[in-house]
């Protein structure tokens, strides 16, 4: 399983519909909640990065494909 778009939690196949959260929008959504929660991580450590975000104009767009390019890499580290 390292295909992105295969599901995170695969189910069996006797169901049908949606197969769910794929890896690669998993893994981002970890990323996402590990570069929230991480209160030093911007500036140096000088200002929660909740704080940093709000500033910048594209802080939603930069912090959602940081979260992507790291899920990228871990699906990348997978193979």
């Amino acid at each position: 399983m390292s295909e992105p778009l295969e599901p995170a939690f695969p189910r069996d196949h006797r169901y049908e519909g949606h197969n769910g959260l794929t890896m690669r929008d998993y893994f981002a959504a970890k990323a996402l909640a590990g570069i929230l929660a991480n209160s030093e991580a911007a500036n140096g450590g000088a200002e929660p990065m909740l704080s940093y975000l709000s500033r910048r104009e594209d802080g939603a767009d930069w912090v959602a494909s940081m979260s992507y390019q790291i899920a990228d890499a871990m699906l990348e580290a997978r193979k």
